[in-house]
């Protein structure tokens, strides 16, 4: 496949996460409906972050199972790169939110939460461009459908903050489809001209650590609220979706 064709794979897999930011324009959505918005996204980064560490740790598992008997000198490092990258991700953002003079808003928690799904989109990419890059046309574009659909639900994981914050004006929906979405376009970029497991596995742990951190504020804030019975049924909802998703990847063999 020419690289031009390639290109408009990753645009097409990473543009579909502007169809659910229209949500965050929701002026005065109920409250009830503005905690199920806030569970389903919990729901759905959940899924990721356990759909992310699972890819990040496959290449260690894969050192650890060879016929010949584990090969620990390739496990270790991609462990080691998986456990920063990790911490890093995690920690980090921690780091950021103890030197904000003010508390979180609900436009600083979904730029974040696009920041760390860019980071998942970018490895995402990765694998569309070597899949390209080798000839294997079918592979490319069974990932395009697949990554397409699932980053549909994540561009509604990242408005439901802002549901009821204000209407974001369209700008801004497009900044945080950006930088949600482009690093799919990104990844698929370098992955056609040069790729590499141990940077993959870094981008992945990476995603890994900042989804995470924006998972336990989102949970804060739905604690506040004292309805756990929202955010049980949200939650649910939200992995139920990202699991329907990636099964469509991994029924075509992928």
């Amino acid at each position: 496949m020419t690289f031009e064709k390639t290109l408009i794979l990753g645009l097409i897999a990473g543009s579909t996460i502007l169809l659910g930011l229209p949500i965050g324009r929701l002026s005065k959505p109920a409250p009830v409906l503005r905690q199920a918005l806030n569970a389903v996204a919990v729901g759905i980064l959940v899924f990721l972050v356990w759909d992310v560490l699972s890819a990040a740790w496959e290449p260690t598992s894969d050192a650890l199972s060879t016929p010949g008997g584990a090969d620990w000198g390739p496990a270790i490092g991609y462990a080691l790169l998986l456990f920063a990258g990790l911490a890093v991700g995690l920690l980090a953002l921690v780091g950021y939110e103890r030197r904000l003079p003010r508390e979180l808003t609900p436009d600083r928690l979904a730029m974040l939460i696009a920041t760390g799904i860019g980071l998942h989109n970018f490895a995402e990419g990765l694998a569309i461009g070597q899949a390209a890059a080798t000839g294997a046309i079918a592979l490319a574009v069974l990932l395009v459908v697949g990554f397409g659909l699932h980053n549909a639900t994540e561009g509604f994981g990242i408005v439901a903050p802002l549901a009821g914050s204000g209407r974001p004006t369209w700008g801004r929906l497009l900044l945080l489809g950006a930088i949600g979405g482009g690093p799919t376009l990104l990844g698929t970029l370098i992955g056609y001209r040069f790729t590499s497991q141990p940077v993959s596995v870094v981008f992945l742990a990476l995603a890994a650590g900042s989804i995470l951190y924006v998972v336990i504020q989102l949970i804060g804030v739905a604690a506040r609220t004292r309805r756990t019975d929202i955010l049980a049924v949200g939650m649910v909802i939200g992995l139920i979706a990202g699991f329907v998703t990636d099964a469509i990847v991994t029924a075509g063999g992928v």
